[in-house]
């Protein structure tokens, strides 16, 4: 934690409006992200090749692609993966997930 960073920091995911990402807190280390798809919606194929992922269901379903293979993950799903391989969501219904990136050591 770096000097300026606060020891504490609260954030109401479901006021969060932007789409399809939003940044849930100031600091952003780890940075966390709230994805909001519509159902049909996805994100292009991309890498986080700096980071360890953490993605969490909380609403809805995704189909997650992960380099060649694609992972259904419903609400309460919970999937850790390295964003140095291609990463690609997609939504199976109307979803809302929770994307941590957490430095590679």
């Amino acid at each position: 934690m770096t000097d300026d960073a606060p020891a504490v920091e609260l954030a109401d995911v479901d006021a969060l409006t932007e789409t399809p990402h939003a940044e849930v807190f100031e600091t952003r280390n780890p940075r966390t992200v709230r994805l909001a798809l519509d159902e049909g919606e996805a994100v292009p194929a991309h890498q986080h090749p700096d980071s360890m992922v953490v993605l969490y269901v909380r609403s809805g379903a995704l189909e997650l692609t992960l380099g060649d293979d694609t992972h259904h993950l419903e609400s309460g799903d919970a999937v850790r993966f390295d964003g140095a391989q291609d990463v690609s969501p997609r939504a199976a219904s109307d979803a809302e997930a929770l994307a941590v990136f957490a430095p590679k050591p």
